[in-house]
């Protein structure tokens, strides 16, 4: 009786705590469905300001029986600045409970306005808060549309230097329930200004109804970098060459909307020229701060084809490919060149004389081995200045499905059958209709890193392997075909290297006119243009397979071992459990033994 005692009033302790525990959770679910109803929602459109508790878990349906699609916009949010997004966030489920498919979560980590589209006419969202004590207010925004009508003028691609865009029906009221995107992207060099010449939306301090969203990048999920509204005029500068705009409305409260305008900003800090050179063109851009020494600002230069004409922004920048605008091609000494010359257009017939300065600018590729060098000879007043700069041939090898070279094989790794027959292309990348494309060397490895043991398919032209099939020229692509095989005592996976030549269609005693030939017969030490290209793994099907069942096994074995947490409310229950078995083993024992004494001591009666 004594341990009994003593075991009481911990009992009653754990008791207490685990009492207040059920109490607490017990009030934050009658708070959640009280103060925010959580009932089915049933209008066509609703704003809902949520002023969420500590320790909730709230779950709200919309639902409509009509065939349309349900858009959801979080534009507020205030939840801990301090929680994790695995213990404070919202969850927004496709359907009409937390089981459908999952569309996207929010967390106060989130640098977006989160908007999202359900499939059909049900959508689900949940809030869970942990359990600071702060305050955490989320606006809800949500109605129905039909997906297959849009409104003019509502959002689209922008892809000009420069270019402006409005709200739709600017300047007379913007439409109610509009969601409108809109997606600049300028070449690759350039950053993006962007300027508001008059927004006029709805006034609201954090711009919960009506609102412009700006994101850095080419989506909404890039960074956000501005979220305005009402009556302000601001500008904008992306980091990269993209830049997307949202126009978001509610249903009430229509106003002019918004007009814009961008110009694209080149990046680098060009002195006076710089000139880089691809496969299919030459880059020149060329200094704005360096022309106003000709008085020009751009508008008067042009390439040896007129036509071709500039853009025009902080920079001038001409892009001239490699067969037009005037381009000169020259074959010499195993090297080909590309010239153009960028002058100032001719003067007028008229006249005869001038005291302006005169440039010329002499722009030359040269293709080199595996890289191009760009050299640039400007000439003003027969001084002439250099510059140089690299590139090189753009070569890609990929598998087809068949001897048509149709359809590319996308699969990787790409898994195949023993002595199956595989088509190999190598591609190059260029506007120069006269190049060809020779494969000199193929070679498989069991390694990525191309490694030894190495087997030569190609070797000189000709071809070593008794199923390897080499097609003849044929323009910009190096064709070939062979039968699967796999790596003794090793990994089950091919990769594959080519050695590529690429040669003047017209020289017909260029290496790749000479076909298979041994090395004793050439020398390429000096030839300019190779380039490497590289693909795999790939692999036999039945390592597929094997895998497919080692990931199946493992995904078992989690299920079957689940790792569950075991919070508090099992904690307690436990030693509740446990005492109470203590206390009822107490007791029995401790009048066992009573037993047993009062009947040892006994005495007997006499009769």
């Amino acid at each position: 009786m004594e341990l009994v005692k003593r075991l009481m009033p911990l009992t009653l302790l754990i008791l207490s705590c685990l009492a207040e525990l059920t109490m607490a959770e017990a009030e934050g679910n009658s708070s959640c469905s009280v103060t925010l109803g959580g009932a089915n929602m049933a209008e066509t459109h609703k704003a809902m300001i949520l002023q969420l508790n500590p320790s909730e878990n709230c779950t709200w349906t919309i639902e409509r029986p009509e065939n349309k699609s349900i858009r959801i916009i979080f534009s507020y949010i205030q939840l801990d600045p301090d929680g994790s997004c695995e213990s404070e966030n919202i969850k927004v489920f496709d359907g009409t409970s937390s089981n459908g498919p999952l569309l996207g979560q929010v967390c106060s980590k989130n640098d977006y306005v989160p908007v999202f589209e359900s499939s059909a006419s049900t959508l689900t969202f949940q809030i869970v808060t942990d359990s600071a004590r702060i305050q955490r207010t989320v606006f809800v925004f949500y109605y129905f549309f039909s997906p297959n009508t849009s409104i003019p003028n509502c959002g689209g691609y922008l892809d000009t230097l420069e270019g402006s865009f409005t709200s739709p029906n600017y300047p007379n009221p913007h439409p109610e329930l509009a969601y409108c995107v809109w997606h600049i992207q300028v070449e690759k060099g350039y950053k993006i200004k962007l300027n508001f010449k008059e927004i006029f939306l709805e006034i609201d301090k954090q711009c919960k109804f009506d609102f412009l969203a700006i994101y850095d990048g080419p989506s909404t999920n890039s960074g956000l970098i501005g979220q305005v509204c009402g009556r302000v005029t601001p500008t904008f500068e992306s980091s990269s060459n993209s830049l997307t705009v949202v126009l978001s409305t509610d249903y009430a409260n229509s106003y002019r909307g918004f007009s814009a305008s961008y110009t694209s900003i080149y990046a680098e800090n060009i002195n006076t020229t710089s000139l880089t050179c691809s496969s299919d063109r030459m880059r020149v851009i060329i200094s704005k701060s360096y022309l106003e020494a000709f008085n020009s600002n751009g508008n008067t230069l042009q390439l040896k084809d007129p036509t071709c004409r500039p853009k025009l922004s902080n920079v001038v920048e001409f892009s001239i490919p490699l067969n037009g605008c005037g381009t000169i091609r020259k074959v010499e000494d195993q090297s080909i060149t590309y010239t153009n010359i960028i002058t100032f257009s001719a003067s007028s017939p008229s006249e005869v004389i001038t005291r302006q300065k005169q440039l010329q600018i002499i722009v030359k590729c040269e293709m080199e081995h595996n890289s191009t060098v760009g050299l640039i000879y400007i000439t003003e007043d027969d001084v002439i200045q250099n510059q140089n700069a690299l590139g090189k041939y753009n070569t890609s090898m990929a598998l087809f499905e068949s001897d048509s070279f149709e359809k590319t094989i996308l699969e990787s790794p790409y898994y195949v059958d023993l002595n199956q027959t595989l088509f190999v292309q190598v591609s190059l990348h260029t506007s120069d209709p006269n190049l060809v494309v020779f494969l000199d060397t193929c070679r498989a490895s069991p390694t990525s890193d191309l490694a030894s043991p190495t087997y030569d398919l190609i070797k000189s032209g000709c071809s070593r392997d008794e199923t390897c099939k080499v097609y003849p020229l044929f323009g910009h692509y190096g064709r070939f075909q062979f039968n699967a095989f796999k790596f003794l005592r090793s990994l089950s996976s091919v990769y594959l290297q080519c050695k590529v030549l690429i040669c003047d269609s017209s020289d017909y005693q260029s290496r790749c006119s000479q076909g298979c030939v041994s090395r004793s017969k050439r020398d390429i030490s000096s030839y300019k243009w190779r380039t490497d290209s590289i693909i795999g793994p790939i692999r036999l099907k039945r390592d597929r397979s094997a895998s497919g069942n080692s990931g199946f096994q493992h995904e078992t074995h989690a299920e079957e071992t689940p790792n569950q947490p075991f919070n508090s409310l099992h904690l307690f229950s436990f030693m509740v459990l446990v005492l109470n078995v203590v206390i009822v083993a107490t007791i029995t024992v401790r009048h066992f033994v009573n037993q047993q004494a009062y009947y040892k001591y006994q005495k007997l009666q006499n009769y």
